[in-house]
């Protein structure tokens, strides 16, 4: 395995986890109450949303960042 395929197959992985992920965000959308203000009052930003935020921003960061060194023929087939 060189490192052109490895490098694909990362890029996959991280194109995979990233639909995963962001499939478990919670949804954000407040309907009529968010006009108000009144949406924001009892809710608290939990860990585990920050956790999948990060997750989330790494993984779509080495998505773009491979998909770039792909696209530019940077590595050896």
């Amino acid at each position: 395995m060189n490192t052109y395929q490895l490098v694909k197959i990362i890029w996959a992985l991280s194109a995979l986890l990233s639909i995963i992920f962001i499939l478990l965000h919670s949804p954000k959308g407040d309907g009529l109450g968010g006009i108000g203000g009144q949406s924001q009052m009892f809710t608290s930003t939990k860990s585990a949303e920050n956790a999948l935020n990060r997750i989330t921003w790494i993984l779509s960061i080495v998505f773009v960042a491979l998909t770039v060194v792909l696209s530019a023929g940077w590595l050896a087939q």
